[in-house]
């Protein structure tokens, strides 16, 4: 048999591309991969160990971890953790039993210098509820000799001692934080958590939002309660783009939900968040695995008289994972350019909006653990790309197809010919996986009900800015504040040609963006934490190139954000003498031209290399953030060139600047991993920074008329050059330097927390309940 090659790392853990047999890498002590499975009993607290086979060539006759092995070359790190747990102990889990909770470096030399270890271990934890009997067990001979439980108090202890019989782990070192973990999730204080959770809620104000259905037709309001249907999927299909074990999650909060005081504050924020994150934390966790659903695994090892089965928590990671569910949760981002360059006619598919990022060694496992040999081989024909594309229309089938009827029997009743249109087609898409028809349809919508509904924006992709997640609005439009924004779009090409950039990066082929201002009767998907004033649509740039975009602006819930919110920010923070400009329509307006200037600007652009491309492939992740921050600057500078043209009152002109900073606080309130979070903490310190924002020593603040149209100008041309260059260094260097949170910022926002002014609002939709109940 030939002997396993592991593939050789560089001491900072990156692939070399170079891989030796196993032997040779522990002789000359070369950097490679393993991973590390702990099964934990939640009852009893305690650790399952192994006693490592007396033929092995390291620890012979000693006591280990749970389970643990090698990742081989061009393996993957979770694919290997379910394999060596049913080679060495005959226990077949699911992949979302396991909780990656840290990477461990141990670097140690033994058997008198032969054997040198310099192994990056991925540390898992498998959380049982009561200990799994140990004749359940079928051990690996050749590997494992016995299995018991020990309290993982006592085994911290012995590890302290250096007992003999036990592999040694540093517990002051990094191996300590897997005792720190199970510790900090198992003596958590009830009440102190329930405090927590419940200051978490207060920084969202319960708002009810109603939409007049006066002038929607009958067969329209029939239409409406399937269209409400439809959306409520989009839910379903979000969380499972969040994370694997997410729906499994949800449906466990929401079942225990009425078991104390503490469970009901965990459901409540978790519905706000859509998944264990906190949107507003930084993306940090609120729930552990410890909270987590059960589930039962009768067929995970072998069956014992009396003993029901294995019963596990459904696992998610405790830091949020920047791929979500889009791509393998062990795949680096080198390993995806590798495999991208490595393609073929696959290679636009790839990044493309529509799809998902799979594993070919993943499904061959499904069949190794359920014993069918007959493709186990298939895993071994080419471990040099293991990954795989999987289109939405396949990876959501069941959802999708559920939606797409109900699509297609509210297009069959609407009195609107381009809503039946724009339904019929969006059903097609969901089968077809082919969202262009159905996008065109979209941006042509005339109909008092208006809808949107399918995949679009890529915010939760924090690994590449690529793949889009589900989302729904459903709403009445306002006739009268859509007739009055003409303007904007009739002025788009102007303001692409009068852009604060060199004239070789304009376009002369921006399409006006159309406007549309509905009341919102209903939202679903991707529509988690902080709540959206506007959108603006498509994002595919096929589209965006041939027929622009189209904006949807949602009244009522700018109205809500302003009294709730804005006016609140403005008392504490703007100096008395400029509380006054802050107005509904300075933030509204600027809210439309914030959209207006997603449209303009680069997006399909020629690298120096002669290469087209476009602004998001070039910049991934850094793209969204900066993308935020272009159409808030643009947006500012677009509103002065107007009121210069005299097509806009003089009025708004000191008015928006006010408002805008006063906005400032509130996206930032969002947090620096929010794409609007971090772009807008980049435009305030470049302002405050060109000294065209002041902090007075009251620690209020005020905008200098004399500085502010020329920081505005000079943060607009560095951030459209960047853009129409693709130059991902350039931004994130600027980034770096002004996308974080200073000291002027940290002044405002610790104001604005002692007073408790709500960060956002949480939606309640009366029209749409009712439809659902």
């Amino acid at each position: 048999m030939a002997e396993e090659h592991l593939d050789v790392l560089t001491k900072s853990g990156h692939k070399t591309g170079i891989s030796k047999p196993r032997g040779d890498v522990h002789r000359d002590g070369d950097y490679h991969r393993a991973v590390h499975m702990w099964i934990f009993a939640e009852n009893t607290q305690q650790l399952l160990l192994q006693r490592r086979a007396d033929c092995k060539d390291s620890w012979p006759g000693l006591w280990d971890i749970s389970s643990a092995g090698h990742i081989s070359a061009g393996d993957s790190s979770l694919v290997t953790a379910r394999r060596e747990l049913q080679e060495e102990l005959g226990i077949v889990l699911p992949k979302d039993a396991f909780e990656m909770i840290f990477i461990f470096l141990q670097e140690c030399v033994i058997n008198d210098g032969k054997y040198i270890k310099n192994e990056f271990n991925d540390v898992y934890l498998v959380t049982t509820l009561d200990p799994i009997p140990l004749e359940a067990f079928t051990l690996q001979e050749s590997e494992v000799s016995a299995v018991k439980y020990i309290s993982y108090e006592e085994y911290r202890s012995l590890l302290a001692e250096e007992d003999p019989d036990y592999v040694p782990y540093d517990v002051n070192g990094q191996y300590g934080r897997l005792f720190d973990i199970i510790e900090q999730r198992y003596k958590e204080n009830t009440v102190a958590r329930s405090s927590a959770l419940q200051k978490q809620l207060r920084r969202y104000a319960s708002v009810s939002l109603n939409a007049e259905l006066t002038g929607v037709t009958d067969a329209d309001r029939e239409a409406l309660v399937l269209l409400v249907k439809a959306a409520k999927i989009m839910d379903e299909i979000f969380n499972l783009q969040v994370w694997y074990s997410n729906p499994v999650l949800r449906d466990w909060l929401k079942e225990h939900a009425d078991a104390s005081e503490l469970d009901k504050l965990k459901w409540m924020y978790y519905v706000i968040n859509k998944s264990p994150w906190s949107c507003l934390d930084e993306d940090e966790a609120f729930l552990t695995t410890a909270d987590s659903a059960i589930k039962l695994l009768p067929e995970a090892t072998q069956q014992v008289t009396g003993w029901k089965g294995l019963e596990y928590r459904a696992a998610f990671p405790m830091l949020k994972p920047p791929g979500a569910n889009f791509y393998p949760p062990d795949m680096d981002k080198k390993e995806f350019e590798l495999w991208k360059d490595s393609l073929t006619k696959d290679k636009q598919d790839a990044t493309g909006f529509f799809n998902v990022i799979k594993r070919h060694s993943e499904f061959g496992l499904e069949s190794f653990l359920s014993n069918d040999t007959a493709d186990v081989t298939n895993r071994f024909v080419d471990s040099t790309h293991d990954l795989c594309i999987v289109p939405f229309s396949q990876e959501y089938n069941p959802f999708l197809k559920k939606a797409a009827e109900l699509l297609c029997k509210a297009g069959d009743l609407t009195s609107s010919s381009s809503l039946k249109r724009l339904l019929h087609s969006k059903a097609n898409a969901f089968l077809s996986n082919d969202y262009y028809d159905s996008d065109i349809a979209w941006m042509e919508l005339d109909s008092k009900l208006d809808v949107t509904i399918g995949p679009y924006e890529t915010y939760e992709d924090a690994l590449f800015g690529y793949k889009a997640t589900f989302e729904a609005f459903i709403g009445v439009r306002d006739d009268k504040a859509t007739a009055q924004l003409k303007l904007f779009g009739d002025n788009l090409r102007n303001l692409e040609q009068n852009l604060p950039m060199d004239s070789m990066y304009k376009s002369e082929d921006v399409i006006a963006a159309p406007i549309r201002v509905i009341q919102l009767l209903y939202n679903a998907g991707d529509v988690k934490g902080p709540q959206t004033v506007a959108f603006n649509l498509p994002n595919d740039e096929r589209i965006v190139n041939d027929r622009g975009t189209s904006m949807v602006m949602l009244k009522n819930v700018s109205e809500a954000k302003f009294k709730h919110i804005l006016q609140p920010i403005s008392d504490v923070c703007i100096t008395k003498e400029q509380q006054e400009l802050v107005d509904f329509e300075s933030f509204f307006t600027h809210t439309i031209c914030h959209e207006c200037c997603h449209g303009i600007g680069p997006h399909t652009i020629t690298l120096p290399n002669g290469q087209e491309s476009t602004v998001r492939l070039e910049l991934q992740e850094l793209h969204s953030a900066l993308e935020e921050a272009k159409a808030d600057i643009v947006g500012l500078w677009a509103l002065r060139f107007l009121i210069c043209q005299d097509l806009l009152s003089k009025s708004l002109l000191k008015s928006m600047y006010i408002s805008f900073l006063a906005g400032c606080f509130r996206s930032v309130r969002f947090g620096l991993q929010e794409a609007h979070g971090k772009g807008q903490a980049l435009q305030f310190n470049w302002l405050y920074d060109k000294g065209a924002f002041i902090l007075h020593p009251d620690e209020t603040f005020s905008v200098d008329f004399s500085r502010v149209e020329g920081a505005v100008e000079s943060l607009s041309r560095e951030i459209l050059t960047i853009q129409a260059k693709g130059d991902k260094e350039a931004a994130n260097l600027l980034l770096q330097k002004y996308g974080k949170m200073t000291q002027p910022l940290k002044i405002a926002l610790q104001k604005l927390e002692k007073i408790q002014v709500p960060v956002d609002i949480a939606p309640i939709f009366p029209i749409a309940n009712n439809i659902l109940e």
